[in-house]
């Protein structure tokens, strides 16, 4: 996707640079030919890369010490030029590279631990939901619910639980049947590869984030996918741990988590992912 206002800004600056350039040469041009019009340009300091001092007419010079003047001018404006197109690529990186830091981020992540926020909009109806949540690669997670009430949603890799105490009521599907939203997070202390989760991935620059800095992506599901959900959007930190993830669905709802407190590759144990359900307690198998 592409970036109108900071293209535009990229785009003056080039035409900014050419135009100076063009300048320097005819002052070039001039000094060569014993022009009257003659400026001398102070050579910058390092840290005055970006400015040239212009002062009014001066006295003949020899040729070669006003060629060398001229010729310093413009090596000085080309530092200054190739500084600022740098400066300007790496402040706005192409969507690939970012999506390659962002999965090179996440290379070596065995295991994560976040607090959580969860929101379900249906309608004009809300419903939210926080606890702590436990990832470990093998497809294992754990969120323990805390409000408003106690419940915990559990994968060993295999199967997902949901244990809800109130209820005394335990249900467990096969992770390779279930369509929980939560199950995909898993991917993040496994091989990320967004490109195979996604069919197109974009900035998203039109939503606006939680915090100044973070960056946006929009992501849209593969074929024949479309009917599961509409579009997931992605907000990251600049050390990008996901701050947010909102996923639409196509009959106008939505689900949203926002995460705090995020830990890389905390210890958990293998126990943290099992759950012997209490005497009493109703097991639904789907």
């Amino acid at each position: 996707m592409s970036y109108p206002f900071k293209a535009n800004r990229l785009l003056m600056r080039n035409c900014l640079a050419n135009t100076l350039a063009i300048d320097a040469m005819v002052r070039l041009i001039r000094i060569c030919r014993n022009d009257p019009e003659r400026v001398a340009l102070h050579k910058p300091q390092p840290s005055q890369a970006r400015t040239a001092i212009v002062q009014g007419p001066v006295k003949s010079t020899g040729k070669g010490t006003r060629l060398a003047l001229a010729a310093s001018a413009l090596f000085a404006f080309a530092a200054w030029k190739g500084s600022a197109l740098a400066t300007a690529a790496t402040s706005t990186p192409t969507l690939d590279n970012y999506i390659r830091q962002f999965e090179a981020s996440y290379h070596d992540v065995r295991t994560l631990r976040a607090t959580f926020t969860q929101e379900y909009s249906a309608w004009d109806r809300n419903r939210m939901e926080s606890g702590d949540v436990y990832l470990a690669r093998g497809g294992k997670m754990r969120w323990e619910y805390q409000k408003p009430e106690q419940k915990l949603f559990l994968s060993d890799g295999k199967d997902v639980l949901l244990y809800v105490p109130e209820q005394k009521q335990l249900t467990r599907t096969p992770i390779k049947e279930s369509g929980d939203v939560r199950v995909p997070f898993d991917i993040l202390v496994s091989h990320l590869n967004l490109r195979r989760a996604f069919s197109k991935i974009e900035f998203a620059d039109s939503v606006q984030p939680v915090q100044p800095g973070d960056r946006v992506l929009r992501a849209y599901p593969k074929h024949g996918y479309e009917e599961v959900y509409h579009d997931v959007v992605v907000e990251l930190t600049p050390t990008f741990d996901i701050r947010r993830l909102a996923v639409s669905y196509p009959d106008g709802t939505s689900m949203t988590f926002t995460f705090d407190q995020i830990s890389r590759n905390v210890t958990v144990q293998p126990s943290m992912f099992e759950l012997t359900p209490p005497e009493g307690t109703e097991v639904i198998q789907q």
